[in-house]
């Protein structure tokens, strides 16, 4: 099943339910008003919402066209925004960038980010400065029904309902000063872009495996190729992320829990998924970064595709901008 969120002139949207193919898309609001609405009551919910997408995806003649574009984000904000660091060869290369030791630790990296905005998929994206180190960050990401406090990984998996694609942008000249502190986040992260559908788990077939994505992420900048980065190879599957963040709180459904960038050992073969990373290799390889950071009118284009090309949450193209 896939879902979006249609502007309708509030904070939260319209909930639609979504063909598969993205082409046709009906209201679901004899269901439920909204995806937050929807995720609070998800076990009443979810057989009316199945049965409108078994109708949608079966006659041809249901629904209006559905235009990716046009949606909001699928949750245009989130009581929670929680994001981890999963790809290990992603964190090294990011210790390596910013000249810091490398965190021991068997438990996975996360913090707290924005959650009152998240950006759609197409919207510009205003920053105040070139000088802050933009950078893009490709992920993926599950948002949860209520979560009980200490559950196990394996009841966690229960509570991810939905699987969606995430772009984490980045202030990175902000990013060694806070990390440093200790204290988490505030100016190095910005809010994310969120691609317009969301999709269940079980819409993913064999490319949702062991908790997490299995399908590459291509990622274009400024028209370029940039990576094409296999989503699979995460040190810590969804499920531990949702069992590691609710260890001590319940997560209150509509909580969205990121992969951090996506990252593979094989990057100077695949790409990258953040500008970051590149400057990581070239430091390696070359001594020094040279990969400079994104200037306002650049645009990065991100989507993950099914073997056959099909959609499946839709693309992200943003157009970085200057604030004010």
């Amino acid at each position: 099943m896939k879902l979006a969120t249609l502007p309708n002139r509030t904070r939260d949207g319209a909930l639609c339910v979504v063909s598969r193919d993205l082409t046709r898309c009906v209201s679901a609001a004899p269901i439920a008003a909204t995806l937050q609405s929807a995720l609070e009551r998800w076990q009443q919910v979810e057989p009316a919402l199945r049965d409108l997408a078994a109708r949608l995806d079966t006659r041809g003649d249901e629904g209006e066209p559905f235009n990716p574009s046009g949606a909001l984000a699928p949750l245009p904000r989130a009581w929670q925004w929680l994001d981890g660091s999963a790809y290990e060869s992603h964190s090294d290369l990011m210790h390596k960038v910013f000249k810091m030791s490398p965190v021991a630790s068997e438990r996975p990296l996360m913090y707290q980010g924005i959650s009152d905005t998240f950006l759609n998929s197409t919207q510009d994206v205003p920053l105040p400065s070139e000088e802050d180190g933009i950078d893009f960050e490709g992920e993926f990401g599950v948002i949860v029904d209520e979560v009980p406090l200490g559950v196990t990984p394996e009841q966690a998996l229960g509570h991810i309902r939905l699987v969606v694609q995430i772009n984490d942008w980045s202030l990175r000249t902000f990013a060694p000063i806070e990390m440093k502190t200790g204290f988490g986040w505030i100016h190095a992260k910005p809010p994310c872009s969120v691609a317009p559908v969301a999709v269940t788990p079980d819409e993913l077939g064999e490319h949702w495996r062991n908790s997490r994505v299995a399908l590459p992420l291509d990622v274009w900048w400024n028209g370029e190729r940039f990576g094409r980065v296999d989503g699979y190879p995460m040190a810590f599957g969804f499920d531990q992320l949702v069992a590691h963040a609710a260890r001590t709180r319940r997560l209150v459904a509509g909580t969205i829990i990121g992969s951090g960038t996506v990252s593979n050992k094989n990057y100077r073969e695949v790409g990258s998924s953040c500008i970051a990373e590149r400057r990581g290799i070239e430091m390696l390889d070359k001594g020094e970064a040279v990969t400079r950071y994104m200037r306002f009118g650049d645009r990065v284009r991100m989507e993950a595709t099914l073997p056959d090309g099909a959609a499946v949450f839709g693309p992200i193209d943003q157009k970085v901008v200057k604030a004010g």
